[in-house]
């Protein structure tokens, strides 16, 4: 083991940005807006430089880290401990976390500049910051279930950071409810691994994978018997179904474009909704001894990588089309899950993290150049305009398309490959998803693209928020204007990773021994990173090379000038097929009537079920039969008792002398000649 991997240092990786969070939180009045984000920046800074220290012993000289810090709780044998697990997958982690977190900490001064809770908000980041560090450096399951759910709140809050916002607190309050969805399935899978494998600790279950994947479940449902790991498999990714937004629980993440753009970059592009694909990457010595699971998490992944691409067609809100281009990649990442390829899925997480912060970044600043008008309709011509947003969108969206030598081709045609070779039997549906979404990914990225940065300047023609619509040409017109450096300068240093990461990382990742004792792939489910590997040891360049006569090449190259012809040569033609095919449009824009199913179905169907237990459990039965009832009960064999006790003596003597009479009688009615008997009967 390096020297450099030491406890302490490892400790400052989560604590610095925590300690920036405690300062700007608690403390933001007294040391002002410089203050706060001055001390957040330096902890996530120093978080930075550790993890890239970190990643460097890892990769370069082997070094490995796997120790308790802190024993918490012992509970019948079971140790609740605060551990670190250093290795590939958690140091590459945590360079990305801390990196994009620190970018989005620089971008947050220009853009958040004139917002009231400025300090708060730097609070809010830096403290996801370490939410995010403790999750992907955890080495148990209590922990992870600890960042798992730190996340999720400072997520919460960051949504609806706009309090005063209506539509806001309806987003945060919708993604803390679809979260808890997920949650339920997650803790349960962990609860069923720690009952069987009888540890929290990562090491010791995948040491026991074996001895789970013996354990069935008898089932009156269909027969047979279920394994206990696969079962706990399923309801593990249920949790990441939620937290990487995976359909049908990916309904919250649009809606969380309310919150402010540098949180959309921050979380819901490269680094929460990633917890979920880390999880399954982690856990894949238990995913690998079961089929069912795999390809329940291959099936969902290529539903959503395909059909939320389509509903990004239809989006007119620039953060909203990049926020429906996450879903659909995270759907590829899990897809690539799903056949095996573990490491094929964390490095199109890491490649993603980057150019998809630079987008979401880059639409920030045409917010603040369009004075925070978001639709791309009103838009127009802005190349000229914001050159460096420009150059950066653009490099962004090739990344994002799969373009040859750009770091998305390498991780994007990587995960077509493995489901090519994939022997699971949803494999052929999930490659069809992942070839047909190359098409729709490069049509609705160029269609914001076109419409945004070229054609007719459309804010000319329209007022920005706030301005009156009656004004003629004699009005001052708000001309767009690039943003600040501090806006700026995260945009191109994003882009470069954006641009080189995947074809530097391309071998060592996937090829080499980079994730070796980190990700365990079972050899009967090879067939997927085998097909991989084959093109990946020819190296970057002639991988690249090769591109131009594969399908998804082309498949990309039509759907960007199908866009081109659509929005900058022909726009009558997306204008005439909206008219032709308006019941298909009306699907897509009511997302496939998700909301209205939730709402309506789910959500009344529960108020219903809890107005039932409400009314006739508690009303009814507890409060009208167990509490009201006996009350009345008792009340009417009172009122019975009363008539008995009259107080007058002559009654009670009267009452004794028929008692008297009638236990004679009952005593000596045996006893009775049978005339006497007879004559009485």
């Amino acid at each position: 083991m390096s020297a450099q991997l030491s406890q302490n240092m490892l400790l400052a990786v989560p604590l610095a940005p925590l300690v920036g969070a405690v300062v700007a939180g608690l403390f933001g009045k007294q040391v002002g807006r410089r203050g706060a984000h001055t001390v957040t920046i330096l902890g996530v800074l120093v978080s930075f430089i550790l993890s890239a220290i970190t990643l460097y012993s890892v990769a370069m000289e082997g070094a490995r880290f796997n120790q308790t810090i802190y024993e918490w709780m012992v509970l019948g044998g079971l140790k609740m401990e605060v551990g670190f697990l250093v290795d590939g997958l958690s140091a590459m982690m945590m360079v990305v976390v801390t990196f994009v977190s620190l970018m989005v900490h620089i971008y947050t001064i220009g853009y958040m500049e004139e917002d009231p809770g400025y300090q708060r908000f730097f609070s809010y980041i830096s403290l996801f910051t370490f939410s995010m560090l403790m999750l992907v450096m955890s080495n148990n399951m209590l922990q992870l279930f600890f960042g798992w759910e730190a996340v999720g709140l400072v997520s919460y809050l960051l949504i609806g950071f706009w309090y005063t916002k209506p539509t806001a607190i309806f987003a945060n309050m919708k993604a803390f409810l679809v979260n808890r969805v997920g949650d339920f399935g997650f803790i349960l899978g962990i609860g069923l691994l720690v009952a069987y494998g009888g540890s929290l600790n990562y090491t010791e279950t995948f040491a026991k994978a074996g001895e789970l994947a013996q354990i069935k479940f008898p089932t009156p449902l269909w027969g047979g018997d279920w394994m206990m790991l696969t079962v706990a498999c399923i309801c593990l990714f249920i949790g990441a179904m939620g937290k990487s937004a995976q359909f049908p629980l990916h309904v919250w993440l649009p809606d969380s474009m309310e919150g402010p753009t540098p949180i959309s970059a921050l979380i819901h592009a490269a680094t929460m909704v990633t917890a979920g694909i880390f999880m399954v990457a982690r856990f894949s010595p238990l995913f690998e001894l079961s089929d069912t699971a795999l390809n329940f998490v291959l099936v969902i992944g290529a539903i959503t990588a395909l059909f939320m691409g389509f509903l990004g067609i239809i989006q007119n809100d620039i953060k909203r089309v990049v926020a429906y281009s996450t879903l659909s990649q995270l759907g590829y990442m899990t897809v690539a899950l799903g056949a095996s390829a573990y490491s094929v899925a964390v490095f199109h997480l890491m490649t993603h993290a980057f150019f998809k912060a630079l987008l979401f970044l880059a639409a920030g600043s045409v917010i603040i150049g369009m004075h925070h008008d978001q639709d791309i309709r009103n838009m127009g011509g802005l190349r000229k305009y914001m050159r460096i947003t420009w150059i950066t969108s653009l490099l962004g969206s090739l990344a994002l398309i799969g373009t040859p030598f750009f770091s998305g081709f390498y991780s994007k045609d990587s995960i077509i490959l493995a489901v090519q070779a994939s022997q699971l039997p949803g494999a052929s549906f999930a490659y069809a998803a992942v070839v047909a979404g190359v098409f729709v990914t490069a049509f609705y990225s160029f269609r914001m693209y076109f419409l945004v940065f070229h054609g007719k300047e459309n804010f000319r023609h329209k007022p920005f928020p706030g301005e009156h619509d009656h004004h003629d040409d004699h009005d001052h017109v708000h001309v767009p204007h690039e943003s600040p450096a501090v806006v700026t300068v995260p945009l191109l240093l994003l882009a470069i990773p954006s641009v080189v990461i995947g074809g530097l990382s391309l071998y060592p990742m996937l090829a080499g021994d980079f994730f070796k004792d980190a990700i365990h792939i079972n050899t009967a489910l090879h067939a997927g990173i085998d097909n991989v590997l084959e093109h990946v040891h020819h190296g970057a360049v002639a991988m690249g090379m090769h591109a131009f006569v594969t399908l998804p090449f082309w498949l990309a190259v039509a759907g960007v000038a199908t866009a081109y012809v659509f929005y900058m040569v022909a726009p009558q033609i997306p204008a005439t097929l909206a008219r032709v095919l308006r019941p298909l449009v009306v699907v897509l824009e009511n997302k496939y009537f998700m909301d209205w199913f939730n709402e309506h179905v789910l959500a009344a169907g529960a108020r219903a079920l809890g107005r039932g237990f409400w009314k006739v459990g508690d009303q009814a039965i507890i409060d009208g039969v167990m509490i009201n009832g006996s009350a009345q009960a008792i009340g009417s064999f009172a009122g019975l008792i009363r008539r008995v006790q009259t107080g007058h003596l002559y009654w009670y003597a009267l009452a004794m002398i028929l008692g008297v009479v009638g236990l004679m009688t009952w005593q000596l009615w045996p006893y009775l000649g049978p005339q006497f008997q007879a004559l009485l009967g």
